[in-house]
């Protein structure tokens, strides 16, 4: 038997503390070994308990939740922090992956889109929902450039334009009659030759070169 992910819980509501570990206690994949009301509490907690996830409320007060993850990320480059935010602030999105968070997640998804998101990361699939994944797009519409000359393979800018649709690993295995494992290797190289941490860098950053298109 596998065992459980160790999350700490960062909020400064203690009922939302609360709301967040009677929802992930259910399932026997996560186990919840501190909770923090600020990001100083977190980096404290981080140190001491080492999670394998630190799942990190964006507004605190002391200091809030974007400092703590570039604090956590500089120390525990391995820990990866999901950041949770009842906006969907297109800023507070690339604000946080600068910083080093892994995820980013909408605090009013139901049980079962937490669970979902959450054990993607058990499997180094970092999600990107659809609509993440639009917000992007609008976002880089405007500034969209002519094509730019691409180091990427044609299969490998078929699995980034799937990418930058939301689609998860198993939906564009499924598209493009490859295995998941397949996917997953393609998209390594992908990040590998761009020098990029995860899905949505490499989104914003394809939109920018024009590599995809709306």
């Amino acid at each position: 038997m596998k065992e459980p992910i160790r999350l700490l819980v960062v909020d400064d509501h203690q009922h939302a503390r609360e709301g967040i570990c009677d929802l992930l206690e259910e399932y026997s994949d996560f186990k919840i070994i501190g909770e923090a009301k600020n990001g100083l509490e977190a980096i404290e907690l981080t140190e001491k308990l080492q999670p394998d996830l630190v799942l990190m409320d964006i507004r605190m007060p002391l200091m809030d939740g974007l400092e703590a993850t570039k604090y956590i990320k500089d120390q525990n480059p391995s820990i990866k922090i999901v950041i949770m935010t009842v906006s969907d602030d297109i800023t507070d999105l690339f604000e946080a992956v600068k910083r080093g968070a892994q995820g980013y997640l909408l605090k009013n998804l139901d049980s079962t889109e937490w669970y979902s998101y959450l054990c993607a990361f058990a499997v180094d699939e970092v999600p990107m929902s659809q609509n993440m994944a639009f917000r992007i797009l609008q976002e880089f519409t405007q500034d969209i450039k002519k094509e730019e000359k691409t180091p990427l393979s044609p299969r490998e800018k078929e699995i980034l334009q799937l990418v930058a649709q939301g689609q998860s690993n198993r939906e564009i295995s499924e598209c493009l009659f490859i295995s998941e494992h397949t996917v997953k290797s393609h998209l390594k190289n992908i990040l590998s030759k761009l020098h990029l941490d995860n899905r949505v860098q490499l989104t914003s950053y394809a939109y920018r070169k024009g590599w995809i298109q709306p």
